[in-house]
């Protein structure tokens, strides 16, 4: 989907749902991994996380635009837009907005990927950074260290 289809999708939604048009920007945004979309205060443009719009999560991407466009109607009409408003909690409930941006695997900690044993107690550390064994010791024994696996 590009940034053209996405600002037909937003306006759209907002002349259903909300009655009332959309005249600012849309973006992608390829760095969100936590949030689903942003609305910004000072320009009034919304990013949409781009993970969001492959077709299998096309549901999920509805309800991140109804909330952005929550956030983006009611800060032009000078009330309650922030998440703790009770203006934004009526006017999302109202327009079926997601309330929080489904978790579709981006949240997820990376898998430790370097495996080292104390030579001299033979304690494992697993780490997602490989280390310099000449500098490093067992926080254990003071043993030296070795990689044993080393995982892609």
């Amino acid at each position: 989907m590009t940034e053209a289809e996405l600002k037909q999708l937003v306006e759209k939604i907002s002349e259903q749902a909300f009655q009332r048009p959309f005249k600012h920007q849309v973006k992608i945004n390829h760095r969100m991994t936590t949030t689903g979309g942003r609305y910004y205060l000072n320009d009034h443009h919304l990013e949409i996380n781009d993970h969001f719009l492959a077709p299998q999560y096309r549901n999920e991407l509805i309800g991140i635009i109804k909330h952005e466009l929550v956030h983006y109607h009611l800060h032009l009409a000078h009330q309650g837009y922030r998440h703790r408003d009770s203006d934004f909690k009526l006017l999302l409930n109202r327009v079926q907005g997601s309330r929080y941006a489904p978790d579709i695997g981006l949240r997820r900690k990376p898998k430790r990927k370097y495996t080292y044993v104390c030579q001299n107690c033979k304690v494992t550390f697993k780490r997602v950074r490989r280390i310099d064994v000449s500098r490093f010791a067992c926080g254990r024994c003071g043993g030296m260290l070795r990689l044993i696996n080393e995982q892609k």
